[in-house]
């Protein structure tokens, strides 16, 4: 939102004064010094304009009528990567008679920041030039103020060449024309460059070298065309490419990463190529086509290969966004590629180049790669969209590192979010300041990532922690690294981390009743929570109700075994009984690995209790015979969403005792219709359904209780679309306001931010 805070001399003065305008928010890295410099221009004004790590400084000699069409200029005419948070003017004592306007050399003066701009995709002009411009014919690293790499090359602020990645690349000369001069759009483009002077792409296949752009390309297309796999630096680091259609090549790159069913993303020539296999909406074809470039989860309507994603409906879309993809579209005859993060197993994705030919050169066919560095890793983000709107899933190319801007103050305030889908935050002023997606840090490489990253955010942005915030979970591997640091700690629980994230995001004030749905967090009674519903603000909780517990077979092993809570609950509902009936499930799992499970439940033996909604949707889906055993996080509950009968309405039992529902006569009806033979679909619309329909009665119900009509909803079960589409629209027919998260992601890669809110609205 912008903001504009307007001169207040009265009267209209026709006398000219020294005006210092400072302009914060997402103005640096986006070309706005040269557009600030041609709106001065425009309004024939003197002065001056600088990038400052606490904004962009204008100084400019005018009458106060003049300076507010400047400024007003200058919120209405913006570039479109720009955001204007805000605009302070002052009167400065001392006059200046300038000469012209000019941009003069940044400066740092304090330790306040600006934003630093997200990587931008290349811009039609760019792609235009490229095939115009002698000096960029095919040109894979063109760019302008209006595109082109940003976060991923910058080392400091403010944002000027020599603190780029840019720096080993001296311009040439017409680059540093281009350079200098106000009517060209490269003015002042910190990473602009040409075929003589810029990074240049090296292909390494079988010990040959090619570094001729066309060639490459040539060879590139050819190799995938025949089947082959790819390394190629992108961005943000490399990834794995193959030929999306191709079977072989999509099974050879799961084997090379270790990632039996895990999605890949796909990136198709255009639109037209997109619109033949997936039903894309006005909203989701916008986002492919922002300057953001993300990847977009969308329904499926022809399948390419069988080794894509697994089964699911949706299939992860995104369009060209780096010159080389275009110029790699223009010569191969495939409209649809592999574009999956180059990494191994669960490690980050890989950055160095050394590392990425030692990796990458035993299991794919080449290896592409340029000589600039990578300064800041970022994996490509991902969207869904649900009732229209715009739903992070994982935060990182194109939104970092944008802030979240609050209404508290978070100076000095560290929070180092979850132990999955890892991010962490930094305050700075009002603002919070969040990482790019990271990982799990179980994964040593990826920790090593996390604490690399954390030391480069403190230093980018000038960031000097005095508190941290961290789990509730002692053993979590980002609690201990709190731990470590020696500063006074604050504790946050996980699931009131999850509606504080709502409620940090959208600015609401005031209680809500918070419904935090996933699969695991620490509960103040030391069970395992995750279907919790809490009345709730940012400075505290009380816990109302909660999904009845159930006994988690194995602790830890029940989350990547669904089969052991489905047999939990189907002990609860029929006890031994159910080792008789004739279910998928069972079809599936040793006799006597049941058995043993059986024992241990009635011992109580390795089985703490837990309300997880994440492990309630791993019961139903391993109950199905969907997935019994996942291999990857959230495998089953994917499953059986993507086979839902879109028109079905009809739902179980549940019941509602104070404090507590229970689904045990969910599952007591499921179990029915399975031996019933009824079709999985149905069954599956069923499930959803009933856990709608509990949500939203128990919900309205405490809402009414507690004279509330605000409900928040979070917590990576509400990444399910459906569950959350029809959530949302059925409390809002109750008349319900409903509060989702919209700029992070509900799931755990958003507890950083919740993190860091609590905290600032407790200390």
């Amino acid at each position: 939102m912008n903001i504009f805070i307007p001169l207040t001399l009265q009267p209209i003065s026709a006398m000219k004064q020294h005006y210092k305008i400072q302009i914060q928010g997402l103005v640096q890295g986006v070309g706005f010094r040269p557009f600030v410099y041609r709106v001065a221009l425009d309004h024939s004004l003197k002065g001056t304009v600088e990038n400052r790590n606490d904004g962009v400084i204008i100084k400019i000699i005018a009458e106060e009528v003049a300076l507010n069409n400047f400024v007003n200029d200058l919120n209405k005419l913006s570039p479109v990567a720009s955001s204007i948070d805000n605009i302070h003017i002052d009167v400065l004592q001392e006059y200046v008679d300038y000469s012209d306007f000019s941009i003069v050399k940044s400066t740092t003066v304090s330790d306040e920041i600006t934003e630093v701009s997200p990587d931008i995709s290349v811009c039609p002009d760019c792609l235009a030039d490229m095939k115009t411009q002698d000096n960029r014919i095919n040109y894979p690293f063109i760019n302008c103020t209006n595109c082109g790499p940003r976060f991923s090359i910058i080392t400091d602020l403010p944002y000027d060449r020599e603190l780029t990645s840019m720096k080993p690349f001296a311009m040439c000369n017409r680059c540093r024309n281009e350079y200098t001069n106000i009517l060209d759009r490269r003015f002042h483009a910190q990473p602009v460059a040409c075929n003589d002077c810029g990074p240049h792409y090296e292909m390494v296949e079988n010990g040959r070298t090619l570094t001729e752009i066309s060639e490459i390309i040539s060879r590139v297309s050819t190799i995938l065309e025949q089947g082959g796999v790819l390394a190629i630096k992108g961005i943000g680091g490399y990834f794995i490419c193959c030929d999306a259609s191709n079977d072989e090549a999509c099974q050879r790159i799961r084997a090379m990463k270790n990632r039996e069913a895990k999605p890949f993303a796909v990136m198709f020539r255009d639109a037209a190529a997109l619109s033949e296999y997936v039903e894309a909406n006005t909203t989701e074809v916008s986002l492919l086509e922002s300057w953001r470039k993300p990847i977009v989860l969308i329904n499926q309507r022809k399948h390419l290969s069988k080794g894509l994603n697994s089964g699911l409906d949706k299939l992860g879309c995104m369009l060209p966004y780096m010159p080389f993809h275009y110029l790699l579209f223009e010569q191969t005859t495939l409209s649809t590629l592999v574009m999956t993060s180059g990494n191994i197993s669960e490690e980050p994705i890989v950055i160095d180049d050394a590392e990425a030919l030692e990796t990458f050169s035993k299991f794919t066919d080449a290896v592409l790669t340029y000589n600039r560095r990578i300064a800041n890793r970022c994996d490509d983000s991902v969207l869904v969209v649900v009732n229209e709107k715009p739903r992070l899933i994982r935060r990182s190319r194109g939104f970092v590192p944008n802030p979240i801007r609050l209404s508290l103050d978070t100076e000095g305030i560290l929070a180092v979010g979850a132990e999955l889908k890892n991010t962490f935050a930094i305050g700075k002023g009002n603002q919070c300041i969040i990482s790019q997606h990271i990982g799990d840090l179980k994964n040593i490489e990826t920790y090593n990532f996390y604490t690399e990253t954390a030391e480069r955010f403190a230093r980018l942005f000038r960031f000097k922690p005095a508190i941290v915030a961290c789990d509730l979970h002692p053993d979590y591997i980002s609690s201990r690294f709190a731990e470590e640091t020696g500063l006074p700690l604050i504790k946050v629980q996980h699931h009131h981390a999850h509606i504080a994230s709502v409620l940090a995001e959208t600015g609401h004030q005031g209680k809500v009743i918070g419904v935090s749905f996933d699969g695991t967090g620490l509960g103040d009674d030391n069970a395992i929570w995750g279907g919790e519903f809490f009345l709730c603000d940012l400075k505290g909780y009380e816990r109302l109700a909660h999904i009845a517990y159930k006994p988690l077979p194995g602790g830890d092993a029940a989350a990547n075994h669904p089969w052991r809570m489905a047999c939990s609950y189907l002990y609860a509902v029929f006890g031994t009984l159910f080792t008789g009936f004739d279910l998928p499930m069972l079809r599936m799992i040793d006799p006597a690995k049941v058995s043993m499970l059986i024992q241990g439940l009635e011992k109580g033996l390795n089985s703490p209790m837990t309300s997880s909604a994440g492990r309630l949707f791993d019961a139903a889906s391993a109950l199905c015979g969907l997935c019994t055993t996942h291999s990857f996080e959230a495998e089953g509950p994917m499953l059986l969403e993507s086979i839902i009968q879109k028109n079905c309405e009809e739902s179980y039992s549940f019941e509602l005792s104070k404090g507590m529902i229970s689904f045990d006569p969910m599952f007591f009806e499921m179990t029915n219709d399975l031996l019933s033979k009824i079709p999985l679909p149905l069954i599956s619309a069923r499930f959803h359904n009933t856990i709608v329909n509990g949500i939203v009665e128990l919900a309205t119900k405490l809402a009414s209780e507690n004279n509330i009509n605000t409900i928040a909803l979070s917590g990576g079960v509400f990444m399910n679309a459906y569950l959350l589409s029809k959530t949302e629209n059925a409390l809002q027919q109750r008349n319900m306001t409903v509060l989702t998260n919209l700029k992070i992601p509900a799931n755990d890669g958003g507890i950083a931010l919740g993190q860091l809110a609590v905290v600032a609205a407790t200390r």
